[in-house]
Protein backbone atom coordinates (compact mmCIF):
# COMPACT_ATOMS: atom_id res chain seq x y z
CA UNK A 1 0.00 0.00 0.00
CA UNK A 2 1.55 3.57 -1.03
CA UNK A 3 2.04 6.02 1.60
CA UNK A 4 -0.89 8.25 -0.02
CA UNK A 5 -3.00 5.28 0.29
CA UNK A 6 -2.07 5.07 3.94
CA UNK A 7 -2.97 8.80 4.85
CA UNK A 8 -6.24 7.98 3.34
CA UNK A 9 -7.28 4.92 5.08
CA UNK A 10 -6.16 6.67 8.18
CA UNK A 11 -8.26 9.24 7.66
CA UNK A 12 -11.48 7.65 6.84
CA UNK A 13 -11.37 5.44 9.93
CA UNK A 14 -10.18 8.59 12.22
CA UNK A 15 -12.61 11.00 11.29
CA UNK A 16 -15.66 9.26 12.13
CA UNK A 17 -13.98 8.70 16.06
CA UNK A 18 -13.43 12.41 16.40
CA UNK A 19 -16.47 13.09 15.26
CA UNK A 20 -17.63 11.04 17.98
CA UNK A 21 -15.04 12.52 20.10
CA UNK A 22 -16.00 16.37 19.32
CA UNK A 23 -19.78 15.34 19.96
CA UNK A 24 -19.63 14.78 23.81
CA UNK A 25 -17.31 18.05 24.42
CA UNK A 26 -18.67 21.67 25.81
CA UNK A 27 -17.56 24.23 23.87
CA UNK A 28 -17.04 27.87 25.54
CA UNK A 29 -16.24 30.86 23.28
CA UNK A 30 -15.44 33.85 23.67
CA UNK A 31 -15.29 35.83 20.30
CA UNK A 32 -13.09 39.20 21.34
CA UNK A 33 -12.93 39.88 18.12
CA UNK A 34 -16.22 39.36 16.76
CA UNK A 35 -15.72 36.73 14.24
CA UNK A 36 -18.97 35.03 14.34
CA UNK A 37 -20.43 37.89 12.70
CA UNK A 38 -20.65 38.54 9.30
CA UNK A 39 -17.54 37.22 7.41
CA UNK A 40 -14.43 40.57 7.57
CA UNK A 41 -14.09 42.81 4.51
CA UNK A 42 -9.83 42.16 4.94
CA UNK A 43 -8.34 38.36 5.11
CA UNK A 44 -8.04 36.30 8.63
CA UNK A 45 -4.97 34.88 9.14
CA UNK A 46 -5.93 32.31 12.26
CA UNK A 47 -2.99 31.45 14.17
CA UNK A 48 -2.93 28.65 16.85
CA UNK A 49 -0.45 26.76 18.36
CA UNK A 50 0.64 23.25 16.67
CA UNK A 51 -0.84 20.97 19.78
CA UNK A 52 -4.16 22.94 19.69
CA UNK A 53 -4.53 21.74 15.96
CA UNK A 54 -7.12 18.62 16.46
CA UNK A 55 -9.61 20.75 17.83
CA UNK A 56 -9.71 23.57 15.47
CA UNK A 57 -10.41 21.32 12.25
CA UNK A 58 -14.41 20.79 14.33
CA UNK A 59 -14.14 23.61 15.71
CA UNK A 60 -14.03 25.96 11.91
CA UNK A 61 -16.46 23.75 10.26
CA UNK A 62 -18.97 23.78 13.09
CA UNK A 63 -18.98 27.15 14.28
CA UNK A 64 -18.08 28.70 10.47
CA UNK A 65 -20.00 26.13 7.93
CA UNK A 66 -20.34 28.98 5.56
CA UNK A 67 -16.70 30.30 4.88
CA UNK A 68 -14.11 28.04 3.15
CA UNK A 69 -10.87 27.19 4.97
CA UNK A 70 -7.40 26.45 4.27
CA UNK A 71 -4.00 25.57 6.24
CA UNK A 72 -0.38 24.72 5.75
CA UNK A 73 0.43 20.95 6.38
CA UNK A 74 3.86 19.68 6.41
CA UNK A 75 5.19 17.31 3.28
CA UNK A 76 6.34 14.24 6.16
CA UNK A 77 4.62 11.16 6.25
CA UNK A 78 2.35 12.24 9.44
CA UNK A 79 1.73 15.26 7.60
CA UNK A 80 0.20 13.50 4.93
CA UNK A 81 -2.48 12.00 7.28
CA UNK A 82 -3.01 14.87 8.82
CA UNK A 83 -3.72 16.49 5.23
CA UNK A 84 -6.41 13.38 4.58
CA UNK A 85 -7.65 14.00 7.68
CA UNK A 86 -8.64 18.22 7.43
CA UNK A 87 -9.91 17.25 3.84
CA UNK A 88 -12.71 15.28 5.71
CA UNK A 89 -13.92 18.11 7.82
CA UNK A 90 -14.25 20.33 4.57
CA UNK A 91 -10.10 22.36 5.06
CA UNK A 92 -8.23 22.39 1.91
CA UNK A 93 -4.48 21.71 3.32
CA UNK A 94 -1.77 23.27 1.47
CA UNK A 95 1.99 21.19 1.54
CA UNK A 96 4.89 22.69 2.88
CA UNK A 97 6.43 24.34 5.55
CA UNK A 98 8.78 27.47 6.43
CA UNK A 99 11.67 25.19 5.97
CA UNK A 100 10.29 22.81 3.11
CA UNK A 101 9.10 24.69 -0.19
CA UNK A 102 9.16 27.92 1.81
CA UNK A 103 8.53 30.20 -1.33
CA UNK A 104 5.95 27.78 -2.79
CA UNK A 105 4.02 27.68 0.02
CA UNK A 106 4.32 31.07 0.66
CA UNK A 107 2.55 31.67 -2.88
CA UNK A 108 0.08 28.71 -2.60
CA UNK A 109 -1.38 30.37 0.37
CA UNK A 110 -1.39 34.22 -0.83
CA UNK A 111 -3.59 32.63 -3.85
CA UNK A 112 -5.55 30.95 -1.65
CA UNK A 113 -6.13 33.91 0.51
CA UNK A 114 -6.80 35.89 -2.86
CA UNK A 115 -9.69 33.61 -3.67
CA UNK A 116 -11.53 34.11 -0.52
CA UNK A 117 -10.15 31.22 1.84
CA UNK A 118 -9.43 31.69 5.44
CA UNK A 119 -6.05 30.25 5.79
CA UNK A 120 -5.49 28.77 9.60
CA UNK A 121 -1.73 28.67 10.68
CA UNK A 122 -0.02 26.85 13.54
CA UNK A 123 3.28 29.25 13.49
CA UNK A 124 5.47 26.74 15.54
CA UNK A 125 5.15 23.79 13.38
CA UNK A 126 6.29 21.48 11.70
CA UNK A 127 9.13 20.84 14.02
CA UNK A 128 9.08 23.52 16.59
CA UNK A 129 10.83 25.10 18.83
CA UNK A 130 7.41 25.00 20.99
CA UNK A 131 5.52 28.24 21.38
CA UNK A 132 7.95 29.77 18.99
CA UNK A 133 6.46 31.78 16.38
CA UNK A 134 7.95 31.27 12.85
CA UNK A 135 8.03 34.42 10.43
CA UNK A 136 6.41 32.57 7.57
CA UNK A 137 3.09 34.19 9.30
CA UNK A 138 4.60 37.96 9.86
CA UNK A 139 5.54 37.97 6.25
CA UNK A 140 2.20 36.14 4.88
CA UNK A 141 0.28 39.22 6.81
CA UNK A 142 2.40 41.77 4.97
CA UNK A 143 2.30 40.47 0.75
CA UNK A 144 -1.71 39.89 1.96
CA UNK A 145 -2.60 42.95 3.76
CA UNK A 146 -4.59 40.21 6.11
CA UNK A 147 -4.85 40.64 10.01
CA UNK A 148 -4.16 38.35 12.48
CA UNK A 149 -6.59 36.40 14.59
CA UNK A 150 -4.77 34.85 17.30
CA UNK A 151 -7.01 32.00 18.68
CA UNK A 152 -6.73 30.23 22.38
CA UNK A 153 -7.36 26.86 23.01
CA UNK A 154 -7.90 25.31 26.35
CA UNK A 155 -8.84 21.94 27.62
CA UNK A 156 -10.57 21.17 31.22
CA UNK A 157 -8.87 17.73 30.46
CA UNK A 158 -6.92 16.33 28.12
CA UNK A 159 -4.19 13.82 27.17
CA UNK A 160 -0.66 15.25 25.95
CA UNK A 161 1.22 13.11 23.46
CA UNK A 162 5.31 12.97 23.74
CA UNK A 163 6.01 14.57 21.39
CA UNK A 164 7.79 17.93 20.41
CA UNK A 165 4.88 20.37 21.41
CA UNK A 166 3.02 17.57 23.86
CA UNK A 167 -0.22 17.50 21.57
CA UNK A 168 -2.77 17.58 22.55
CA UNK A 169 -6.52 15.02 22.95
CA UNK A 170 -9.23 16.57 24.76
CA UNK A 171 -10.98 13.59 26.99
CA UNK A 172 -14.22 12.88 26.43
CA UNK A 173 -16.86 15.44 27.90
CA UNK A 174 -14.29 17.92 28.57
CA UNK A 175 -14.76 21.47 28.46
CA UNK A 176 -12.87 23.35 25.35
CA UNK A 177 -12.47 27.06 25.92
CA UNK A 178 -11.87 28.94 22.35
CA UNK A 179 -10.88 32.99 22.82
CA UNK A 180 -10.86 34.43 19.08
CA UNK A 181 -8.35 37.18 20.61
CA UNK A 182 -8.32 40.79 19.14
CA UNK A 183 -7.23 40.99 15.17
CA UNK A 184 -3.29 41.60 15.25
CA UNK A 185 -2.68 44.41 12.21
CA UNK A 186 1.15 43.85 11.03
CA UNK A 187 2.41 46.73 9.49
CA UNK A 188 4.96 46.95 7.28
CA UNK A 189 8.75 46.78 8.39
CA UNK A 190 11.63 48.71 7.10
CA UNK A 191 14.64 46.41 8.61
CA UNK A 192 15.40 43.22 9.89
CA UNK A 193 14.49 45.05 13.68
CA UNK A 194 11.58 46.12 12.99
CA UNK A 195 10.28 42.90 11.44
CA UNK A 196 12.23 41.08 14.72
CA UNK A 197 9.97 43.22 16.61
CA UNK A 198 6.57 42.55 15.33
CA UNK A 199 7.20 38.84 15.11
CA UNK A 200 8.18 39.15 18.96
CA UNK A 201 4.99 41.26 19.46
CA UNK A 202 2.71 38.65 18.04
CA UNK A 203 4.48 35.39 19.71
CA UNK A 204 4.02 37.14 22.87
CA UNK A 205 -0.03 37.53 22.20
CA UNK A 206 -0.21 33.84 21.34
CA UNK A 207 0.97 32.64 24.19
CA UNK A 208 -1.11 30.15 26.60
CA UNK A 209 -3.28 31.88 28.78
CA UNK A 210 -2.93 29.59 31.74
CA UNK A 211 1.08 29.14 31.29
CA UNK A 212 2.81 25.78 29.84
Amino acid sequence: MTPERKAQLAATLGAPLLRALFATLRFEIADRAQVLAPVPEKPLLWVFWHNRLLIMTHVFAHFFPDRRGATLISESKDGAIIAALVERFGIRPIRGSSSRGGARSLIEMKRAIEDGYVMAITPDGPRGPRYHLNPGVVKLAQVTGGEVLPVHVEYSRCWRLKSWDGFMIPKPFATVAITFDTVHRVPLTADETEFEAQRQQLEQKLRPQRGE
